[in-house]
């Protein structure tokens, strides 16, 4: 049996001009691309004509394929001697379970390849004019899933550790839960009055930033209806975006013109 090859690609955070060059050629290569909802379409142009297009997007509580059938589709194209780009908006390493298909792949013995790509935990703040790291403002920061609730086994720990040791935290799928994120850094020791912003369709033209304390983000996200997919950022870097917001006035630029 023929065996093929599956490239697992990050797409970056959305502007299809911050993808890699080897992710571009992974797409300009595969026989079949399955895609996500994050991975912007226009990429799928460099494809070639006669590739396959399957569309594995994924919305909060509403999954087009559940994970285990990914797994499988990619194994099985890969096994017919295709190759496969599977396409996903950031980096595949964060929070993209690339994990879990790697390690399907690697059980049925099929070649892989993973692409990094830019994640949007950090494109997304910089286009909102806030370094993620700043020598005055932040030295560490942590990228952590939204979901995280409390009353886990050891979250407590967790969040005791995040409000008191990391100058700067990065929240992905966060919009939902901001009242629980807000409530938990606030009750283990982050200062009511810490900067956040809220950042929606990062680095793309639909990009959105609305900025408040850890007591008041909630009110102005909900006022400015941000919503999914979007990246929570709690710390003091946060403050630069007043003095940094150059895509901000960008667009501005460019609307006037």
């Amino acid at each position: 049996m023929v065996k093929g090859k599956v490239y697992l690609v990050g797409a970056g955070p959305g502007d299809p001009k911050l993808i890699t060059l080897r992710g571009l050629e992974c797409i300009q290569e595969a026989d079949v691309i399955v895609y996500d909802r994050l991975a912007n379409p226009i990429l799928l142009e460099h494809r070639n004509e006669r590739a396959e297009l399957i569309y594995a997007g994924k919305l909060p509580h509403n999954h087009t394929l559940r994970q285990e059938c990914i797994n499988q589709l990619l194994v099985d194209h890969a096994l017919q001697g295709k190759v496969v780009t599977r396409l996903k908006g950031g980096d595949p390493c964060v929070f993209g379970r690339v994990g879990e298909e790697a390690e399907a792949l690697a059980s049925n013995r099929v070649k892989f390849e993973i692409v990094p790509g830019i994640t949007s935990g950090i494109a997304a703040p910089a286009f909102a004019g806030i370094p993620i790291t700043h020598r005055d403002y932040g030295s560490n920061f942590a990228m952590v899933t939204g979901h995280m609730g409390a009353g886990k086994e050891d979250s407590d720990v967790k969040w005791r550790a995040l409000a008191q040791g990391i100058d700067t935290i990065a929240f992905y799928m966060g919009v939902s839960n901001l009242p629980v994120i807000c409530e938990q850094l606030i009750t283990n020791g982050k200062s009511a009055q810490t900067p956040v912003a809220a950042i929606t369709w990062g680095t793309t033209e639909n990009q959105r930033t609305v900025t408040a304390t850890l007591e008041t983000i909630e009110e102005e996200v909900i006022k400015a209806q941000i919503s999914h997919p979007a990246i929570i950022i709690v710390g003091e870097v946060v403050r630069l975006r007043e003095k940094l917001s150059w895509f901000d006035e960008l667009e501005l630029a460019e609307q006037i013109n």
